[in-house]
């Protein structure tokens, strides 16, 4: 059991304001596994201010001592991936196999990165008879999810700090426990009083009073474009800088030269990771109409091969999804593509068999998907794919566009200048070209209404600092 019964704010464990507690769900087992301070607005406010005072000589240190605090902070995480690792797997789902690779280890990777981003950033640089400073924003708040939830966080502290601003991070309540371990390593390096806070809670609670709070100018969010749209309009009120990585529903074109062996296995591996609570997933796969059906018959193979169950057990693919709500969510998703008239390959809406216990969906393909269907055009977040057939190459483009999103996409053919050509075409933030692979230092964030502002490497660092002019 995983009891925290208090909050850091100003470089200590303080009790919250709040009274009660959030429970932490295993959603394998569906038994409660941990608690949380319910945070209120009252512990925003502390935090906000401790920020406030301490940014003024955080951002006053240089930039090399700055990178020696993140070089350790990635040191720490790299000594607690394993129990980093077992955490999220038993608040989030995530198969352990995967978990220390992709929930442990990509946060500590990214911490890294921005020590060399660091050692090589020109702070003032000169332009004409100016000089251009970049400056530290202030005190940021971040507001994270529950998918991957320590990457999101590293995504936004290690760059915001790197920059020379002050944090008050709002961890997603559901599963929290990760960013416990991330507070316990920054209060072992040393890092300032103040320069980071911790206060867990709801949305509506702590998350607004994040957003409307005077003593914060920038919020960075990721979330659904929903909570988005909220984020943005309480920030609006104090006219806060604003970066939103939200929703997507992001296509995968095969084109007609493809090896379909390979891009099936690449298309289902991407849109099934993290039993589809991924917000980059290719869940819809445009396939040629004249090989919709050879397409299909690879399909439902490589999605049955992701087994459900204990996200402990070696042999298992797929685990939970993280909540009871989601399942819910998942499973009427599914159920409303059979009623609109999509084909179900495989999968459905019931427990998946000797699973009695758990929140688990099977991993479900729909084949003749048009794009004005609902399966096509929300965001479901679960292990569910859409198959939809196209004519031509233009018509694939027009149908990957046809969306309110543009987060990620994913193209593949035997020939890749024309996967190239075809990707720079397709409204996305990023766009993998075959078997690209994913690089840390690489901007990352969205189009449309699937966000504005970007993460990772130095797009990510400069998201945090304001430009000045000097005339000279």
């Amino acid at each position: 059991m995983y009891e925290h019964d208090k909050v850091f704010i100003d470089g200590a464990w303080v009790p919250s304001a709040g009274k009660g507690a959030i429970d932490v769900i295993n959603p394998a087992t569906e038994e409660v596994i941990g608690h949380i301070p319910n945070g209120t607005a009252e512990d925003v406010d502390r935090a906000a201010r401790a920020a406030r005072a301490a940014f003024p000589a955080w951002a006053a240190t240089p930039k090399e001592e700055r990178g020696k605090y993140i070089q350790r902070l990635q040191e720490g995480l790299g000594a607690r991936m394993q129990e980093i690792g077992k955490v999220v797997s038993q608040e989030m789902g995530m198969p352990m196999t995967l978990s220390v690779m992709v929930q442990a280890g990509l946060p500590a990777m990214v911490m890294g990165s921005y020590t060399t981003i660091l050692e090589n950033y020109a702070f003032e640089e000169p332009l004409g008879s100016s000089l251009i400073v970049r400056e530290p924003v202030g005190v940021v708040g971040c507001i994270t999810p529950w998918n991957y939830p320590l990457h999101q966080i590293v995504a936004k502290v290690a760059p915001a700090l790197a920059a020379g601003c002050t944090v008050v991070l709002k961890p997603s309540e559901v599963a929290p426990l990760n960013a416990f371990i991330l507070a316990e390593i920054i209060e072992e390096v040393g890092l300032p009083a103040g320069v980071f806070n911790l206060v867990t809670g709801t949305g509506p609670i702590v998350g607004e009073a994040i957003a409307a709070h005077p003593e914060i100018n920038m919020v960075s969010f990721t979330g659904s474009t929903a909570a988005g749209k909220r984020v943005s309009e309480v920030a609006s009120q104090t006219v806060k800088r604003v970066a939103l990585e939200l929703g997507g529903k992001s296509p995968f074109i095969i084109l007609d030269d493809a090896n379909l062996a390979d891009a099936v296995k690449a298309g289902v591996g991407n849109c099934y990771i993290n039993s589809g609570q991924t917000c980059i997933a290719w869940t819809r796969m445009l396939v040629p109409r004249d090989k919709q059906d050879e397409i299909v018959a690879l399909v439902k193979d490589a999605a049955e091969a992701y087994t459900p169950g204990d996200p402990f057990a070696p042999t298992t693919r797929l685990g939970p999804l993280v909540s009871k709500t989601q399942q819910d969510r998942v499973r009427s998703y599914i159920e409303k593509g059979i009623a609109e008239g999509a084909t179900l390959v495989t999968g459905g809406p019931e427990q998946p068999e000797g699973l009695d216990k758990g929140y688990f969906v099977k991993p479900t393909v729909f084949s003749n998907v048009t794009n004005d269907m609902t399966i096509a055009r929300e965001e479901i977040f679960g292990p569910v794919l859409s198959i939809l057939p196209y004519d031509d190459e233009e018509d694939a483009i027009r149908i990957a566009n046809d969306t309110i999103y543009g987060l990620h996409a994913g193209v593949y053919s035997a020939d890749k200048a024309r996967a190239t050509r075809v990707a720079k075409r397709i409204d996305a933030g990023q766009v993998t070209v075959n078997d690209g692979s994913f690089n840390p230092m690489a901007p990352f964030g969205g189009f449309k209404q699937s966000g504005h502002g970007r993460e990772l490497g130095v797009l990510g660092l400069e998201e945090f600092l304001e430009v000045k002019a000097l005339m000279l």
